[in-house]
């Protein structure tokens, strides 16, 4: 049984003494992150949860090292005195440290600037690595298998019908698997290198927020496509109300200014096929989420849970499917009008 992590007994891995100061960062879901100040020096300090195995390590470190070579600004792994990429301390956990780089990170997309930010951002990272020659040597099979995360929302509405919270359960559930019913697969597209979480809060932004300074939590590096890549980023991006809302709608402002920053950056990067299948994209990976958070309601499986907004685990996890379903319905009452943005978006910058 690993004990519960703690950040004082891995300080002299790199240097770092006692009397460092350790801040926790708010937010992340999955690792946990402090800021570690001693005197000038300040790392990003973060226990990795296991669910990404050390090798992670090795991609993070190649893949950002191509990054700067490029001029990307990007967080970059700083070695342990004995010239290891992470550190694991006597109760097995594993830990890196990072380079700290200053600038804001939103919870929400609040305008079509911070979300035009955004897009030049993802963009430049694209283009950055599209030259990048890369065997990982971690990776997460089936992360984005849309068909497998249907048929485990349709297993655990069969096998727990005795949960406490089912009857507000099934509903969601039910209306997840109708919609994708009705929604076509998504196109053979080229592989590439992604960054695979694309949330607005694994962005980094400039004070002001209108400029994207870098691009954070890099343990999802993968080879996917850009659609995956972009679907996940605007169904985060586009939805101002957030994820732990009930009521969202799909935004087309912030889209607009999504898809037109990511456009001019991106210009002539991606094939037609991948712009065609953008819109889509979205809404695929909003019902594979809503299917994945409604799954874990019955399985009672999820790496966080805010006990001040919700009475239960199964709660805030029917809230978040709820608020993924909306935003795939949402896209696809719009979706005539959203590829008609990116078609024109593309087609300046092609």
């Amino acid at each position: 049984m690993v004990s519960a992590p703690d950040p004082h007994a891995v300080l002299p891995a790199w240097g770092v003494s006692s009397a460092a100061t350790l801040t926790p960062v708010q937010g992340g879901l999955i690792n946990k992150t402090f800021l570690v100040d001693e005197g000038p020096r300040r790392l990003v300090l973060q226990y990795v949860n296991p669910i990404f195995k050390p090798p992670v390590h090795l991609d993070i470190d190649a893949i950002t090292a191509h990054l700067e070579a490029t001029g990307m600004r990007t967080p970059r792994l700083v070695r342990t005195q004995q010239g290891e990429l992470w550190a694991t301390d006597t109760a097995g956990n594993v830990w890196r440290a990072l380079t700290f780089l200053p600038g804001r990170v939103v919870q929400t997309a609040q305008s079509a600037t911070v979300a035009r930010a955004a897009g030049a951002l993802v963009a430049h990272f694209h283009r950055a690595v599209s030259t990048l020659k890369h065997t990982f040597h971690f990776s997460r099979p089936g992360a984005h298998d849309t068909p497998e995360h249907l048929r485990r929302l349709e297993r655990a509405l069969k096998d727990f019908p005795t949960h406490s919270n089912y009857a507000s359960v099934a509903p969601v559930g039910e209306r997840i698997l109708a919609l994708a019913a009705r929604l076509e697969s998504l196109p053979e597209v080229p592989r590439r290198i992604i960054h695979g979480d694309l949330k607005i809060s694994n962005l980094l932004f400039n004070d002001e927020l209108t400029e994207g300074v870098a691009l954070l939590d890099l343990d999802t590096l993968a080879q996917l496509t850009i659609p995956i890549e972009l679907g996940d980023a605007f169904r985060s991006w586009c939805n101002p109300a957030g994820e732990d809302a009930s009521e969202v709608t799909f935004s087309a402002e912030l889209f607009e200014g999504a898809i037109r920053g990511y456009a001019r950056a991106a210009e002539g990067l991606l094939t037609r096929e991948e712009v065609d299948s953008l819109v889509l994209g979205t809404q695929t990976i909003a019902l594979e989420l809503a299917a994945r958070f409604c799954a874990d309601a019955l399985n009672e499986s999820y790496f966080g849970w805010n006990p001040q907004k919700f009475p239960s685990r199964s709660e805030h996890n029917r809230i978040r499917a709820l608020s993924q379903l909306h935003v795939a319905e949402s896209v696809a009452a719009q979706r005539a009008g959203l590829e008609r943005v990116a078609q024109e978006a593309f087609s300046r910058h092609g």
